[in-house]
């Protein structure tokens, strides 16, 4: 693989999202956040702080899987649904070229924009005397970005068989699944049957473990884990995102144009 034209790629995919206004969530977060800041202690009046905090990151969280799930799908399979794939491959670019690329110029994307609004959040909360744990919110945005950057590979590898909304849909898919499958695992435990108890830990095996990613509880209440665990369920989420991206590029290079 040639790395100026993957940078060439990703700086194309980057300024093309930025193109599709997608910096407009930053408002919608901020007048989110500042209405949160504003109603919630009348409603509630001794946990404010906890409730104001939850929202915070779990808006980010979820702001930023809307983007990945809708945009990340199309990535691949709108050039191929308007033949522009054609273009791209007759051009001296590789697939695998192209997809690492597109992974690479979303995720600065997101990266970017998981930033702002934890920026944002952080502001609202200063400006609104909240005490705030700074370290654990920042090191749980940083672990939101890896989240999203890992479904931005599972949304590539389903854009690049199926169309755009079901890849979306089985994204989606793939996210609830993923912070499930340790409940899954304990459901086939507690059935006693080992047919399911080994349906289960397939399940477990094949899709990712996003509970590993998740560290949005620990920020409310100002932990943070190991250094050891953070490093391990990091190197998790990029070893799953290399093993996604490889995938991925077989069954594009498999494709006949």
């Amino acid at each position: 693989m040639n790395l100026r034209r993957i940078v060439t790629i990703a700086v194309n995919v980057f300024w093309e999202v930025i193109r599709d206004r997608i910096l407009y969530i930053l408002v919608f977060f901020a007048i989110l956040m500042g209405a949160a800041v504003r109603f919630i202690p009348e409603v509630a009046a001794t946990t404010e702080r906890k409730i104001i905090l939850d929202i915070g990151i779990a808006t980010i969280a979820v702001l930023g899987l809307i983007v990945t799930a809708f945009v990340s799908t199309g990535l691949v399979n709108k050039e191929i649904e308007k033949r522009t794939v054609y273009v791209l491959v007759a051009k001296p670019i590789s697939r695998s070229e192209l997809i690492v690329g597109k992974h690479i110029g979303l995720s600065i994307v997101l990266a970017l924009l998981v930033a702002a609004m934890t920026f944002i959040y952080v502001a609202i909360l200063s400006l609104a005397k909240i005490n705030y744990p700074l370290g654990s919110l920042l090191i749980a945005s940083i672990f939101v970005w890896i989240e999203l950057s890992l479904l931005t590979a599972v949304g590539i590898l389903f854009g690049v068989f199926t169309s755009s909304l079901l890849a979306t849909l089985l994204t989606f898919g793939v996210y609830l699944m993923g912070h499930s499958t340790r409940d899954l695992v304990a459901l086939g435990r507690l059935t006693k049957n080992p047919t399911i108890e080994q349906l289960m830990m397939g399940i477990y095996f094949i899709l990712p473990d996003l509970a590993r990613l998740n560290l949005r509880n620990d920020a409310v209440y100002g932990q943070v884990p190991h250094i050891i665990a953070l490093i391990t369920n990091a190197s998790y989420g990029f070893v799953y995102i290399v093993l996604l991206l490889s995938i991925g590029i077989a069954v594009f290079s498999r494709r006949e144009f």
